[in-house]
């Protein structure tokens, strides 16, 4: 395990809107304001949106399973912020859920707001955290 400890800076409130990408939002707003590191919430509205389950067997390098929300969901969700390279790299768990339907998994590629979605994102300062491709995994992942 390896760790560091930081502090909360700034505190950002958005409101995603109808249509809007989602994850394109988040990466302009922390490319706007600087924000290197962050914890990001979701609440809201969600649809044409794509969703890794999982992996299919648990063997590395993982072999991802994909679903897609192709109609409206509710979803509540949290992520990360950290940057690889000169690009802001968003990492997000939700769940998604329709009727008596409930997915869960990380938001990937493509999600568009529907109606709002919140977004609140906390940044953490006094890190250097980042992301870097993970041979082992052929993942990018958090790095200390």
């Amino acid at each position: 395990m390896k760790y560091q400890v930081g502090q909360v800076g700034r505190c950002v409130v958005a409101r995603i809107e109808d249509g809007d990408p989602i994850l394109d939002c988040l990466i302009n707003i922390a490319k706007k304001e600087e924000i290197r590191a962050a914890i990001v919430y979701l609440v809201g509205g969600i649809t044409e949106a794509t969703i890794v389950v999982g992996p299919d067997k648990d063997e590395l390098p993982p072999n991802p399973v994909w679903r897609t929300l192709t109609e409206s969901h509710e979803a509540a969700a949290i992520g990360t912020i950290f940057w690889e390279g000169n690009e802001p790299k968003i990492h997000i768990h939700g769940s998604y859920g329709k009727r008596d339907m409930v997915k869960v998994g990380c938001l990937r590629e493509q999600a568009n707001a529907f109606l709002v979605m919140e977004a609140i994102i906390l940044e953490i300062t006094g890190v250097k955290a980042v992301r870097e491709l993970d041979p082992k995994s052929n993942m990018v992942l958090l790095k200390l």
